[in-house]
């Protein structure tokens, strides 16, 4: 009897990532939709007048000197910036991440951009001390996210920094604002000083004014499918494409380094997942957190059935300390499940 053969589909849990050093700190770049992120190609918007400021700051910190006619710095040009770190503050959808990269960019040297996330696992992953051997004298680090929910980590971080700064870096960061806190998701300048302390007054501070998008409520719901359009997306997707159940993802997920889940999805353009549930386990579903991130970054789909992946995250959870980073991750899961159905579409 004959036919077609039957294709074998690649499982996440079968990968078990080897990472170097070298090849941990070498995937810190900026997410390919800011690959080509510049001051020139960042547009402010004309009713906030911070964001044209903002990108004259980052000039400034950069080294370029601004003439008096572009506007921040009036009456003589841009001295460059004495301190060897600059905070980015404001709230979602201003472009702290574009200016972050564009800075990266014009920096030249060797130079580092990652999320928070990022770094704490690979200062995890290698160890303190290694950790600041390989990124010692680094022309640049910039942190993307620095989060202020984990009071450990952001200890660890400060130390690390403050012996980078010392070292000769320079360093360039946004925040997340903790939960709760008055003025949610902006202008976190003060709790991001207060829990750097030893390193606050080398950092200058540039505010950002915009749409507050956490006044909003996420837009849109993450698709879920029947088994049957599941099994046609993943006959549709090819070779690239991972097939698993959401539980046994988890439990990969927990023998794995955070630092290296991006080794999972290397080559990987889509990732099917069955039987998706709520999560009552705070450590699985900060572990799902730290992989939507590279999910996010590297832009692979999502397809998968069972409860819809915006309503993976218990409202026990939503209600408790980690609730911006659950939120940010449900929002990414909503978009990469809406662009694997806007591409089965095509």
């Amino acid at each position: 009897m004959t036919g077609e053969p039957t294709r074998t589909v690649a499982r996440l849990v079968d990968r078990q990532p080897g990472m170097t050093a070298a090849e941990l700190v070498g995937h810190l770049v900026p997410p390919p939709q800011f690959a080509h992120a510049s001051l020139e190609n960042y547009e402010p918007d004309e009713r906030y007048p911070s964001q044209a400021q903002a990108v004259e700051a980052m000039r400034t910190f950069s080294g370029d000197t601004v003439s008096a006619s572009r506007g921040f710095f009036s009456r003589k040009p841009a001295a460059p910036v004495a301190k060897p770190g600059v905070y980015l503050d404001g709230g979602f959808g201003v472009g702290k991440t574009h200016l972050l990269a564009a800075l990266w960019h014009r920096t030249r040297g060797r130079k580092y951009f990652g999320t928070f996330i990022e770094y704490t696992a690979i200062v995890g992953a290698l160890g303190y001390r290694e950790a600041v051997a390989h990124f010692r004298g680094a022309a640049l680090i910039a942190i993307d996210e620095f989060e202020l929910d984990d009071p450990g980590d952001t200890m660890v971080m400060s130390r690390l920094l403050g012996e980078l700064v010392a070292s000769g870096s320079r360093i360039a960061a946004t925040s997340n604002t903790p939960p709760h806190a008055l003025g949610e998701g902006r202008f976190a300048a003060i709790d991001f000083l207060r829990e750097i302390n030893a390193l606050a007054d080398r950092f200058t501070t540039v505010r950002i004014d915009g749409e507050d998008y956490r006044k909003r409520d996420i837009e849109g719901h993450a698709v879920s499918l029947s088994d049957e359009a599941f099994d046609a997306r993943i006959v549709a997707e090819g070779d690239g494409v991972t097939v698993d159940g959401f539980r046994d993802v988890l439990r990969h997920l927990s023998t794995v380094h955070p630092s290296r889940y991006i080794g999972l999805i290397d080559g990987v353009t889509a990732v099917g997942v069955r039987d998706v549930e709520v999560l009552h386990n705070q450590t699985d579903a900060l572990r799902l957190v730290a992989f939507v991130d590279r999910l996010y970054d590297a832009q692979v789909r999502i397809h998968a059935t069972g409860v819809p992946l915006d309503q993976v995250f218990s409202d026990e959870m939503l209600a408790g300390g980690y609730r911006k980073k659950y939120l940010r991750a449900t929002s990414r899961m909503i978009a990469l499940t809406s662009a694997a159905h806007e591409h089965a579409a095509r």
